[in-house]
Formats: C-alpha cells, sequence, structure tokens
C-alpha cells in the first residue's frame, strides 16, 4: 500500500494549481474514464472543504469535497469522491473515506453525513455504516443512491 498524505483545505485556502489538480482528477475519472459528459463546475465548490490526497511523488490521487451544511443537503454532504485509478484496489478507498469522517467529526460535531454515491458502490459506503435513504436516481445515466450516515444510531 502507498503511503499518502491527506489534507483538507477550504476554497477560499486552496492554490489556483490545487485547484487546477483537483479538477483534472475529477474530469480524469468523472468524464473521461466513465465516459460522462456532465457540467463539472457546478458552484458549490467555493463554499466546500476539499480533500486532497497526495501519494509519495507528490502526485494528487484523490479528493472529495466536503458540503457544510445547506450546500447539497440539510446536513453535512460528501461529494466528487474521486481516487485514481492507478491508487484503487487495496485499502486506500477505504482510508479516504475514514479521513473524511474524521475531518467532518472534527469540524462539525457527531451530525449525520449524506452522499449520492453511484449504486454500483452502495456495498463500499455500507462498510462505513452509510444507509441508504431509499432516494435511487439516474444522473446523467448512471444509477445513484443517495445515503447518511448517521453517528448515534
Amino acid at each position: 500500500m502507498n503511503m499518502l498524505n491527506w489534507q483538507f483545505k477550504h476554497y477560499n485556502d486552496l492554490s489556483l494549481n490545487e485547484f487546477h489538480d483537483i479538477l483534472a482528477l475529477r474530469i480524469k475519472v468523472f468524464v473521461v474514464e466513465q465516459n460522462c459528459p456532465y457540467q463539472e463546475l457546478d458552484g458549490k465548490d467555493k463554499k466546500c472543504y476539499h480533500l486532497i490526497c497526495r501519494n509519495g511523488k507528490g502526485d494528487l490521487v484523490g479528493t472529495m469535497r466536503i458540503l457544510p451544511q445547506g450546500v447539497a443537503y440539510n446536513d453535512i454532504g460528501l461529494g466528487r469522491v474521486v481516487l485514481a485509478k492507478e491508487e484503487r484496489g487495496e485499502k486506500e478507498g477505504h482510508q479516504m473515506i475514514e479521513e473524511a469522517l474524521a475531518f467532518c467529526r472534527d469540524e462539525f460535531g457527531d451530525v449525520p453525513v449524506y452522499l449520492s454515491g453511484q449504486k454500483h458502490l452502495e456495498a463500499f459506503y455500507n462498510k462505513h455504516k452509510f444507509k441508504s435513504t431509499g432516494k435511487e436516481y439516474l444522473e446523467d445515466g448512471i444509477p445513484h443512491v443517495e445515503m447518511c450516515l448517521k453517528i448515534n444510531n
């Protein structure tokens, strides 16, 4: 397993190069790899914290945004969760979710955390105690499921 460096920054604290690298990775995976043209810039990034995950060489290999209350959900949300293809398959994805949830607890307390994940990743998120809210839908032609992690339930 590679040694990964995890960092959280609010949009206002990102450098231009960091935001460029975040967008480049999201477009590489969500648009090119998944062959899914969609509107990547939706205005929410400016209100979010961003996870920056770098490998031992300093390359950005993972990112997600942490959406404060009211940005996408009434509660906290995770979104645009992405890990470079070459980093998948070990335990990096699970480590990424654990890092994000620890950040959410530290920043916001023990509050519910929501996400809308691709349906084929539901079992992955279940391992982190996320449960389906029952809301399933197509987004850009890809089946998605809304999920929630309730800390005290």
